[in-house]
């Protein structure tokens, strides 16, 4: 039986000092503890009172039969019900299995991030519904986004588009291939009012919605594309590798961006490397440490660039 004590103790320690700093800057759903401790590769996150607990997966141990002892151990150090914690075992993700459904089944709900509101579901799939560690890039994109058209690439449920609409984007459109994912998209988009009209949604492939986008000579102003790592989904016509196809995927936005406009490229490949030829064509700010928020500081969540045109 593992003796959870120096986790509790530190998960105790993280919880009164990234409290209090959540509760200064309105945050309502972060990260409490993040590997700290080599023995506990664990992840737990905060929303609104409920914890999403992920587990790093090694094969020398896991806590996965011990998940009752251990969900009981944060409930006491949380002070909340030991029924609102999800376990979850994180393994290294191929192709479709990080988007596939749990058995598990549970209600979506909402929670707020800086006066803006979205749906999460902690059960359903590996991921929850928002990228906490993706805070700050929103924050960026709404700043920028006044009197832009807008265009969200990968863009899983939508919420740098809620953010640029928020910001007062005139238009956007949001491209993803999961129907799964545009239909979570829409209701984000209507809890917090934005008109369907104007902010289009798109189920396509990106590789065969920027050769489109084009022909037709369409041109945005600001773009987000956060593409995942590796995907083969059977309703794309080839496999996404990211390390692979960045540049590809970088020149197609490019060609559709406004000669003043800007690209926020992102993925979470840890031993992504830029290809060095976009500096040929392209202006490019590494602003990772920019967009890395606080609660996420112990581990590299993702990288970050700003590209704009020579």
């Amino acid at each position: 039986m593992t003796d959870f004590t120096p986790f509790i103790n530190r998960l105790k320690k993280n919880t009164r000092h990234i409290s209090k700093w959540a509760r200064r800057r309105g945050i309502s759903c972060y990260r409490l503890y993040d590997r700290d401790i080599p023995e506990f590769p664990l992840a737990v996150d905060w929303y609104e009172g409920r914890v999403h607990l992920q587990e790093f997966a090694k094969q020398s141990r896991s806590f996965s039969e011990q998940a009752n002892e251990l969900a009981t151990a944060i409930a006491d150090a949380l002070d909340i019900s030991a029924e609102n914690i999800v376990f979850k075992t994180r393994e290294r993700q191929r192709g479709l299995s990080q988007y596939e459904k749990s058995d598990e089944q549970s209600d979506d709900f909402v929670v707020q991030e800086d006066g803006l509101r979205f749906l999460v579901n902690l059960q359903r799939y590996l991921d929850t519904g928002l990228f906490l560690d993706h805070r700050q890039t929103r924050a960026m994109v709404r700043e920028l986004a006044r009197d832009k058209r807008f265009l969200n690439l990968f863009a899983y449920t939508g919420s740098f588009t809620v953010y640029a609409a928020a910001g007062s984007a005139t238009t956007s459109v949001t491209v993803d291939l999961s129907n799964t994912y545009q239909d979570w998209s829409k209701r984000n988009f209507e809890l917090n009012a934005m008109d369907l009209d104007l902010h289009r949604l798109v189920r396509e492939d990106v590789f065969g919605f920027l050769e489109k986008a084009a022909s037709k000579k369409e041109r945005f102003d600001l773009i987000v594309m956060d593409p995942p790592s590796f995907s083969n989904s059977k309703k794309m016509k080839e496999v996404l590798d990211v390390q692979r196809d960045h540049l590809r995927l970088i020149r197609g936005c490019l060609e559709i961006l406004n000669p003043k406009g800007e690209l926020f490229f992102s993925n979470n490949l840890k031993r992504f490397r830029l290809d060095p030829e976009i500096e040929q064509f392209a202006n490019i700010e590494d602003i990772s440490t920019q967009t890395q928020p606080e609660d996420f500081k112990r581990h590299k969540p993702h990288h970050c660039w700003r590209i704009s045109h020579k």
